[in-house]
């Protein structure tokens, strides 16, 4: 199960609307967690 905002953020990013930075703040505003962020960019938080 993932967060609300997950598959959204997923999105933006493989479209490459958003870059990792972009990706960080979304777990900072609780849209998605830390483990999610490793998941949609292949980075450590």
């Amino acid at each position: 199960m993932h967060s609300n905002k997950y598959d959204t953020v997923k999105r933006y990013y493989s479209l490459k609307l958003w870059n990792d930075t972009k990706v960080r703040n979304a777990v900072v505003k609780g849209w998605i967690t830390e483990a999610e962020f490793a998941e949609i960019t292949g980075k450590a938080y």
